[in-house]
């Protein structure tokens, strides 16, 4: 027994050394098959064209042929006096405002369905994004149907008598006010959807706790539930922000002149019969940029407020 008993603890000794290597082996193959597609994707499909576009803006690479050289006249351009800048700040203010209006309209119909307890909650969450059931660009044709000098508003006021046939509201299409409801109404279900996840998720106990302290229920929202619902919000609020700013699907059919927004100066630069892809290159790597920076200042805002109440 005791020969046995030997033979069995040295060979459990030299077995189990054998197979660690073996499996941190197979740990350093797996590992890197696992990262490696995804980091080639994203290099091929997100890095390289930026490098390319990149290219572009500097006048290493162009449209057409001819002597051309590194220079940087395109981006001098943009911060001496063009109009480029003007429109980009009316963009931003823009997406500033549908963004901010469309958190404030969707925070509390997520705080109806995530705490009031209803059974149907998830019924109207389902009504909710049912728009997505339909083509974003159908939805926003609607919106031409139902702002136009004869569509369904301007139709209506003067079936009641208070507009005349001659006279419709003409600001409701073609105009700023028309493409920020709009943008409004596309996004509202994206900011609605993190809002109601982070209030679905929130612990109920700490609401009865502000409760037994005899807080109010103004002073626990305030108080629980507004601070524990800050990173849902400053999620949502750059769900909606940073698609609006590059926006120009919606401007080009319900903007018109009014509504004419930095991405369709981008997209008129590359595509018109007179392409200019070395200032349109550059005012996308700028909204890239301006972008990936507020991103950044939103991020590291919501750490501070999140290390505050912690």
């Amino acid at each position: 027994m005791g020969a046995g008993e030997g033979g069995l603890t040295v060979e459990a000794a030299t077995s189990e050394p054998a197979a660690a290597p073996r499996h941190r082996r197979r740990l350093r193959l797996t590992t890197p098959a696992l990262l490696g597609l995804p980091v080639v994707w994203l290099a091929v499909f997100f890095l390289a064209p930026i490098a390319i576009v990149a290219a572009y803006s500097v006048d290493v690479l162009v449209l057409f042929p001819g002597p051309h050289g590194f220079t940087i006249s395109a981006w001098r351009s943009l911060f001496s006096g063009t109009p480029y800048l003007h429109l980009f700040a009316k963009s931003v203010e823009m997406s500033l405002i549908v963004s901010a209006v469309v958190v404030l309209v969707a925070y509390p119909l997520a705080y109806f369905l995530a705490l009031s307890g209803t059974k149907r909650k998830y019924i109207l969450l389902l009504v909710l994004i049912a728009p997505f059931l339909t083509s974003y660009l159908l939805r926003v044709l609607a919106w031409k149907v139902i702002l136009g000098d004869g569509g369904v508003i301007n139709t209506f006021l003067v079936w009641t008598g208070l507009r005349s046939p001659d006279h419709p509201l003409s600001f409701l299409l073609y105009s700023r006010f028309a493409v920020m409801l709009v943008l409004g109404y596309v996004w509202l279900p994206f900011v609605a959807l993190p809002i109601f996840v982070t209030l679905e998720t929130l612990d109920r106990g700490l609401l009865e706790a502000a409760s037994d302290l005899y807080a109010s229920r103004l002073q626990a929202f305030i108080r629980v539930t507004l601070p524990l619902s800050a990173p849902g919000l400053v999620a949502a609020f750059l769900f909606v922000f940073i698609p609006t700013v590059g926006e120009f699907i919606t401007p080009s059919l319900v903007g018109g002149t009014g509504g004419y927004m930095y991405g369709n100066q981008i997209v008129d630069l590359f595509g018109t019969g007179f392409p200019d892809w070395e200032t349109g290159s550059v005012l996308a790597l700028f909204l890239l940029a301006v972008i990936a920076i507020l991103t950044l200042v939103f991020v590291r805002f919501l750490r501070a407020g999140e290390a505050q109440a912690a």
